[in-house]
C-alpha cells in the first residue's frame, strides 16, 4: 500500500511511526497503520465466500451459489477474534464475498471491538441503506472500502455482471458520509475502465469521500479470467502520475488517495517527489526504508480465508502457499513459526528475486512488486513483476 497523499504531504514521519510503536493498536492513528509493528499484521479475513454479486475480478470467485458448509462457526471464528485481539494486530478488515451476507457479522464485529481491536470493513456497497450504515457504527466498524469500479453506471455494472449496482453504491456511499462513517472507494483498475479514473475522482469529492484507493488488478480467482484486460506497464505509470498530480493538488484535507497491489509505486513516487523539489522527500524515503519494502505479505498483512487457512495476503490462496489453519493451530502461533517456509521466503524475498527484479536497484524498497502478479505470468513466484514500469528496458 503506497499512501501518496500521506507521503507527497508530510503527513507521517519515522518518529511519528516509532512514537506509536507500542501503543495498544485500537489507539494507533489510522494514517500510521501502514507502519505498524513487524509480525502484527493487519489481517484481511475473508469471513465467507457468499455473494449476492458474482465479480468478473473477484480474488476468491464468490457468489451465491458456491459451497459454504465448512466456514468457521460462530464458535470457531469468536476464538480466532480473541486469539488476534490479544495478540494485538493493528487492524481486523471483514471482508468475504460480502460480509454482510453472513449472517452473525453483526455477532462478530461487535465482539471484535468488546475485544479492543480496531476494525473496518470491504463491502460491494449493494446493501447499504441508511440502518445498515448506522449499525456498521454501532458495531463498533470504523472504516468501510465500498468498491466502485467506474464513474459511469454501465462501466461499474458490468464489472459486477449485475445491473443497479452503481446507483446503490452510490448511495451507500452517501448514508455512510451522512452519519459520519469513514468510507472510502475502492477501483480495481483495468483496461475496462482506467479512462475514468478523474471523473470517478471528481464523483468521490463530490460525495465528500474521504479516501479513495486504487487496486491493481491481480489475477487471481476470477481475476485470472480477465487478464487479457490487464494493464500495461507504460499504461500504469501515466495512471500514477494523475494520482500524484491529485494528490500533490487536492492536498491532505479533501481526500486520502493511495494505491494498492503495486509496491513500485513507491518508488515513482520518490522520483516524482525529487523532480518535483518537494521537501518531503527525504522524509518519504525514510519511511519507506522505515518500512522495509512495500510489500507486505507475510509480514505486516496476513490472509484468513473463509475456512480458516491462513496465507501471506489475500491474492495468495492457493494450496502452495498456505500457511497452516486456525483449526488447527491458533493464528498466534503459526504467524510466528520460525521453521514455516513460506513465512520464510516471504519475509527474506528481496534475497530470492530473479529476473529484472532480482538486479533492480529500487528492490529492498519495493520488495520486488507483486509476487503473485509475477507467479501467475511466469509459474514462478520469484520472477519479475510483469506490471512495473521501471524494469522494462534492456
Amino acid at each position: 500500500m503506497i499512501r501518496i497523499t500521506q507521503l507527497v504531504h508530510g503527513k507521517g514521519t519515522v518518529s511519528d511511526a516509532l512514537k506509536y510503536r507500542k501503543t495498544p493498536p485500537h489507539q494507533v492513528p489510522s494514517r500510521l497503520l501502514a507502519f505498524a509493528e513487524t509480525r502484527r499484521p493487519v489481517i484481511f479475513w475473508n469471513i465467507t465466500n457468499k455473494c449476492n454479486l458474482a465479480c468478473t475480478h473477484c480474488y476468491i470467485s464468490a457468489g451465491l451459489g458456491v459451497d459454504i458448509s465448512n466456514e468457521l462457526s460462530l464458535t470457531e471464528a469468536k476464538a480466532f477474534i480473541a486469539d488476534v485481539a490479544e495478540m494485538k494486530v493493528p487492524l481486523l478488515l471483514f471482508t468475504g464475498g460480502e460480509p454482510l451476507m453472513r449472517q452473525d457479522f453483526w455477532e462478530l464485529a461487535s465482539y471484535a471491538t468488546e475485544q479492543g481491536l480496531k476494525t473496518a470493513m470491504s463491502t460491494n456497497g449493494t446493501l447499504i441503506t441508511k440502518e445498515v450504515a448506522a449499525r456498521i457504527k454501532a458495531a463498533g466498524i470504523e472504516y468501510v472500502g465500498i468498491s466502485l469500479d467506474g464513474a459511469k453506471e454501465d462501466t461499474h455494472d458490468t464489472m459486477r455482471n449485475k445491473p443497479g449496482c452503481f446507483k446503490k453504491v452510490v448511495q451507500a456511499l452517501k448514508n455512510c458520509t451522512e452519519i459520519g462513517l469513514k468510507a472510502g472507494i475502492r477501483i480495481t483498475i483495468t483496461r475496462a475502465n482506467y479512462r475514468e479514473l478523474d471523473e470517478l475522482l471528481d464523483l468521490a469529492l463530490e460525495l465528500n469521500v474521504p479516501r479513495f484507493c486504487v487496486y491493481w488488478l491481480v489475477p487471481s480467482g476470477r481475476g485470472k479470467e480477465i487478464y487479457d484486460i490487464q494493464l500495461e506497464p507504460e499504461e500504469t505509470a501515466r495512471i500514477f502520475e494523475l494520482l500524484y498530480t491529485r494528490a500533490r493538488d487536492l492536498g491532505p484535507d479533501k481526500m486520502e488517495i493511495l494505491t494498492v497491489d503495486a509496491p513500485h509505486d513507491g518508488i515513482l513516487l520518490l522520483n516524482k517527489l525529487k523532480e518535483d523539489g518537494n521537501p518531503e522527500y527525504e522524509n518519504a524515503l525514510k519511511l519507506l526504508q522505515y518500512m522495509g519494502d512495500s510489500c507486505s505479505a507475510g509480514d505486516r498483512v496476513a490472509n484468513v480465508d473463509p475456512t480458516g487457512n491462513v496465507y501471506p495476503c489475500q491474492f495468495a490462496q492457493l494450496e502452495e502457499f498456505k500457511i497452516g489453519n486456525i483449526r488447527e493451530r491458533k493464528f498466534s502461533e503459526l504467524w510466528n513459526i520460525p521453521e514455516n517456509t513460506v513465512l520464510t521466503e516471504f519475509r527474506e524475498k528481496t534475497k530470492l528475486l530473479k529476473g529484472k527484479c532480482g538486479s533492480c536497484q529500487y528492490k529492498e524498497l519495493c520488495g520486488g512488486g507483486c509476487r503473485i502478479r509475477a507467479y501467475a505470468e511466469h509459474g514462478d513466484i520469484w520472477a519479475e513483476d510483469p506490471l512495473c514500469p521501471l524494469n522494462q528496458e534492456g
